[in-house]
């Protein structure tokens, strides 16, 4: 099967530099208009791939993101959200980056390149087959992300990927693949702007519908989220306040008393 990476191909602008800032800004916005309809041509990918999740997720499973570069950064902002936002403890949408915490600030060099390092990665974890592992990789072709994919299905672990390239090694090896095909980027490969967008979007499409399959989610409020600032206090209490209609100050001291939105309207419920 044929395989051509339309991330590396030439940007359809040439002399950026020789653009006003005007100029620059709308080109890029022009190109950044086309990634939505690239997500929804995946949308039935994405939906074959989040029925996996839930179902292991149900039975204990955890969700694993490894990547290099960008996209392992995209990964592990996306698991370091979900406890904050869905009250889920912080190991159950785990986020691995070749070469280690250390390079979600600073590039660790060839640390990609490496077909061993993403398994032991896993391995560290207590890998086991209730989990899913998602590898993301704007190419399609990063040895530390394929290599370690084809060690989880020897493993019969449920594997899936995020891609922005058609038919890649990458797109072969999951077992529930993603390609959402952007096209030239802006910069000539720099994989950090159209495709980091696509990504970051699916990313959200991911564990946004996975929790409110799994139940964090009440109506269209985030029940279960962490009171970790006064603005997210203030949230839970406007919350209370309009699922079961009481003050603003019994839904403080609920609040105050229970520390969960959700636990706080099922206790009042259940008292009255």
């Amino acid at each position: 099967m044929s395989f051509t990476k339309t991330t590396e191909q030439d940007s359809n602008y040439n002399h950026l530099e020789k653009m006003s800032v005007s100029e620059l800004l709308q080109n890029i916005n022009n190109e950044d208009k086309s990634v939505p309809t690239a997500v929804e041509n995946a949308l039935p990918q994405i939906e074959a791939l989040v029925l996996q999740i839930v179902e292991k997720l149900k039975v204990g499973g955890r969700l694993f993101y490894m990547g290099a570069g960008t996209s392992g950064r995209l990964g592990i902002l996306d698991a370091s959200e979900c406890p904050p936002t869905f009250g889920v403890p912080f190991d159950l949408v785990i986020g691995i980056i070749a070469g280690g915490d250390s390079a979600i600030r600073k590039a660790v060099e060839f640390a990609e390149d490496s077909t061993t390092q993403g398994w032991k990665d896993l391995q560290a974890y207590n890998i086991n087959k209730n989990d899913v592992v998602i590898g993301i990789a704007a190419s399609g072709t990063t040895p530390y992300v394929i290599a370690a994919l084809e060690a989880c299905n020897k493993n019969q672990i449920i594997t899936g990927c995020i891609t922005c390239n058609k038919n890649s090694p990458l797109s072969q090896t999951a077992q529930f693949p993603i390609e959402v095909v952007v096209g030239p980027e802006f910069v000539t490969g720099s994989s950090r702007m159209k495709a980091g967008t696509a990504q970051k979007l699916v990313l959200n499409m991911i564990t946004t519908s996975t929790m409110i399959q799994l139940g964090h989610v009440k109506g269209n409020k985030m029940v279960d989220m962490q009171l970790s600032n006064n603005k997210l206090v203030d949230r839970g209490i406007r919350m209370i306040m309009a699922e079961i209609n009481v003050t603003q100050e019994i839904a403080s001291q609920l609040l105050t008393e229970h520390k969960n939105v959700r636990a706080a309207i099922k206790n009042y419920n259940h008292g009255n």
